[in-house]
């Protein structure tokens, strides 16, 4: 369903069974850029009336996600640690050329974000599942069903806004360039690396 074409290597949850105070800070922080985007989206384009309603709705939720994470990492005893680039974007976000129309600016921003929820859901699914520690699972579970509803909210406004046939082969570009990316990752405690 999600068209990744590269899943991530299950053993990635061995990693993070070692340090789940690293994947919850990685994840917390995770949430409060997803909020953020949201809301640089409506900044960008206060013209898409559809699109702002849903932001509104998106960055709420995201910012109840990161409470609930943050919940979490207190009720471990922890605090949250502190913000670290997330490789994974950074090198997603060198795909498509900066600059170009607004409508193109919008579409590469609107198919960034479907593929990093994509790729979020996908390694919650391999959270839930794996997890030796059933209630943080079921935790990831939840949260896995959530974050597949923004991959194809995300998906479908770049469908929507801008020509369908162009949207889609970009699609499918970004999710070659992506298993690229992911072939270097999956090592580390985060979320995307």
């Amino acid at each position: 369903m999600l068209g990744l074409k590269l899943p991530t290597d299950p053993r990635w949850v061995n990693i993070v069974e070692k340090n789940i105070d690293e994947i919850l800070t990685d994840h917390a922080y995770c949430e409060q850029k997803a909020a953020s985007t949201a809301i640089s989206l409506i900044v960008s384009f206060p013209e898409y009336t559809e699109l702002i309603q849903e932001m509104v709705a998106l960055s709420r939720e995201e910012m109840g996600h990161f409470k609930m994470v943050h919940d979490r990492i207190i009720a471990r005893g922890q605090t949250l640690g502190r913000d670290r680039k997330d490789l994974y974007v950074v090198e997603l976000m060198k795909f498509f050329p900066k600059g170009g129309s607004r409508t193109n600016q919008l579409i590469h921003r609107l198919l960034y974000a479907a593929l990093i929820e994509a790729r979020s859901c996908e390694r919650f699914r391999l959270l839930s599942e794996e997890l030796q520690d059933k209630d943080l699972a079921a935790f990831y579970h939840k949260l896995m069903v959530s974050e597949a509803g923004h991959y194809t909210m995300f998906l479908k406004f770049a469908r929507q806004y801008g020509n369908l046939d162009e949207v889609n082969q970009k699609w499918q570009d970004l999710l070659e360039y992506e298993a690229t990316i992911m072939k270097d990752l999956g090592k580390n405690e985060t979320v995307h690396g």
